[in-house]
């Protein structure tokens, strides 16, 4: 009897692609039960890989590559995409993302800025889109989007009227901000999509919680974070700001990418849960509907993969349709008491590392592990 089962897994960051992992899941099921229907669905968290898992999920949509500047300037070629229904998708990671630097350290931690970010989303405003997604994550700066902005048109002046530079070490030396200049948006507007909640500044802000991440120091810290505070106070007292601006510092996921979330927030974007927003982009639902079995994965299945996760809306939307729910995981980070309440309600859980012996052995080989699982799952489940 031929069974239908949908494959929604994230990336195992480091090691395969949402797609990858999907498609070694399907080769494995496959072998195990050859006439069962298997949907690949790649999914993302609105982090990297985003424009990847919704390209490689939606029929008719097209990548397009644009060159912009890298976050410390040097120009790359970033992949944003354009989805059928005038929607395009652009992750910071191709264009101001920490994996674009040979290293970091003060400096850049000081320089990188999201101009790049704002070429993009320049590009598909000018090119049609009716609303941009943007993933955020992976961010190589704490400019508080500043740069995106700039990209944008806005512009931001010391006390002699010259445009500050690029970066957070520029916005010590911010005196007001031009918003006059800002091109037209998609008319269906931005949204912002992060897994994060961290306000723009403040203890638990953008600089405190990703700064040494990018280079900065303990003592930057302070240095980073009165920047951005100032980028805020500025924003907020500009003419042609829209309502309380101060007060969106203090929104959960401002502090998103060093930031950028506070700067889309201030030129009226929503921000959103990035799993959400990319489950209703590939039409996830809708593909769950009569399904058996929804398989989904990550690198590291734990405690805060209930947390907003992929695997956690996965499994929501899963039970929603009355389907089963497994997980294949690079590692699996759960207590026995949790791991056997999970197995309890019907979910079957898979670690690579428990299959291959040893993390760094599952990590050597994910695709043949993530096709082992596969088989092994497919065997294992009643359906």
């Amino acid at each position: 009897m031929q069974r239908r089962t949908v494959i929604a897994p994230d990336s195992f960051k480091g090691t395969a692609s949402a797609a990858e992992v999907a498609a070694a899941i399907r080769r494995g099921w496959l072998r195990a039960r050859p006439g069962d229907d298997c949907v690949e669905v790649p999914m993302a968290d609105g982090g990297e890989g985003t424009t990847a898992a919704i390209a490689g999920s939606v029929s008719g949509a097209r990548v397009v590559s644009v060159p912009v500047e890298g976050p410390i300037g040097v120009p790359v070629d970033a992949e944003l995409v354009e989805l059928p229904d005038g929607t395009w998708v652009v992750e910071l990671a191709e264009t101001s993302g920490i994996a674009l630097l040979d290293g970091v350290d003060r400096d850049t931690a000081f320089r990188a800025s999201t101009i790049g970010l704002g070429q993009a989303i320049r590009y598909a405003s000018e090119h049609g889109a009716t609303r941009v997604l943007v993933g955020l994550g992976s961010s190589a700066s704490t400019d508080g989007g500043a740069g995106m902005l700039t990209a944008l048109g806005v512009q931001f002046l010391d006390a002699h009227g010259a445009e500050i530079p690029l970066g957070n070490g520029g916005l010590h030396a911010l005196e007001s901000v031009d918003l006059s200049g800002l091109v037209p948006l998609p008319a269906d507007g931005l949204v912002a999509l992060t897994d994060v909640v961290n306000p723009l500044f403040g203890e638990l802000g953008a600089a405190a919680v990703f700064g040494p991440q990018k280079g900065a120091l303990p003592e930057d810290v302070s240095a980073l974070d009165a920047g951005l505070a100032r980028l805020a106070q500025v924003l907020d007292s500009a003419p042609e700001a829209s309502g309380d601006v101060l007060a969106l510092a203090t929104e959960p996921g401002s502090g998103a990418a060093g930031g950028t979330g506070f700067g889309l927030l201030a030129i009226g974007a929503e921000l959103s849960a990035g799993a959400v927003a990319v489950a209703e982009a590939v039409g996830l639902r809708e593909l769950l509907r009569g399904a058996d079995l929804v398989i989904t994965g990550e690198g590291s299945f734990d405690a805060q993969s209930e947390a907003g996760k992929v695997p956690s809306l996965v499994r929501r939307l899963a039970q929603e349709e009355g389907a089963r729910f497994g997980v294949i995981a690079g590692r699996v980070g759960l207590g026995v008491e949790e791991r056997a309440a999970l197995a309890q309600g019907g979910v079957s859980i898979l670690s690579l590392s428990e299959l291959a012996g040893s993390g760094q052995r599952a990590m050597d080989a994910t695709l043949d592990w993530l096709e082992v699982a596969g088989e092994r799952m497919a065997r294992a489940v009643e359906l």
